[in-house]
């Protein structure tokens, strides 16, 4: 709490008591189109690794144990990895002389190279694959918890493969679902090594924003301002997504 407390403190005080760092973050334009980028980042990031890690956990939960183990190591194997060796990697991956684009050219699917990185797209497919184990692990814990006699009885009474998953499987997974998007865009609101090398500073995310001001503006007052809205808006989403499922479940206690 004393962290906390003193970022609280300092974005209220400068030579004694002053509101001027929240007025700023609240009017100027370069803190809402950060806010506004963080959250469309966030949004992306939490749906793309949702129709990603929906397939991948039902597989897992699907397949004999040996086959289930297997998956999930291959899911969490980067996290043997640092974050900034993964975001170096899809850098090396995406630039203009990577092998992606390399690839195309020699498919002649491409003539020139296309600006993959230093922009919001580079961004957002090294975000999803960094954060993709925090979606399937929810997932999957949520699918381990359906009984498989649910979905024999479905059969049995003469309901399609299909039917039978979107009308049993698919809404008894959805505290999962719900867990591993609270946990994929709470993570992504205060990501800062992806942005800064795959966005190239053109991609200036919230905890950029707080970095820049601290660094290159010596205004520690306005990143504190900046970082406590940020804590108070992960509050309020961890309060809304409360009235649904336990908190313990999103944060992987139960």
């Amino acid at each position: 709490m004393l962290p906390v407390g003193w970022l609280a403190w300092q974005s209220i005080y400068n030579d004694g008591f002053t509101l001027e760092n929240y007025r700023r973050v609240f009017t100027e334009d370069v803190y809402w189109r950060s806010f506004a980028l963080t959250f469309e980042i966030s949004l992306a990031v939490t749906v793309i690794a949702l129709l990603l890690g929906y397939p991948v956990a039902y597989l897992a939960n699907s397949v004999p144990r040996g086959w289930s183990i297997l998956i999930l190591s291959l899911v969490v194997l980067p996290f043997w990895t640092s974050v900034l060796v993964r975001a170096y990697a899809w850098l090396a991956l995406l630039q203009r002389t990577g092998v992606i684009n390399q690839l195309l050219r020699y498919l002649d699917v491409i003539s020139e190279p296309l600006a993959l990185v230093h922009n919001t797209f580079g961004t957002v497919v090294a975000t999803v694959h960094i954060l993709l184990p925090f979606m399937v692990l929810p997932l999957y814990a949520s699918m381990q918890k359906i009984p498989n006699d649910l979905m024999q009885a479905g059969a049995s009474l003469g309901a399609s493969p299909s039917l039978t998953f979107f009308r049993v499987f698919l809404p008894l997974s959805l505290p999962g679902v719900l867990a591993g998007c609270t946990m994929v865009f709470v993570l992504c609101l205060g990501f800062y090594i992806t942005p800064e090398l795959l966005g190239g500073g053109r991609t200036v995310m919230v905890s950029m924003l707080v970095s820049r001001n601290v660094e290159l503006y010596n205004q520690f007052g306005a990143a504190s301002a900046v970082a406590v809205v940020l804590l108070l808006g992960v509050l309020a989403i961890f309060c809304v997504v409360s009235r649904f499922i336990s908190l313990d479940r999103v944060l992987g206690q139960k």
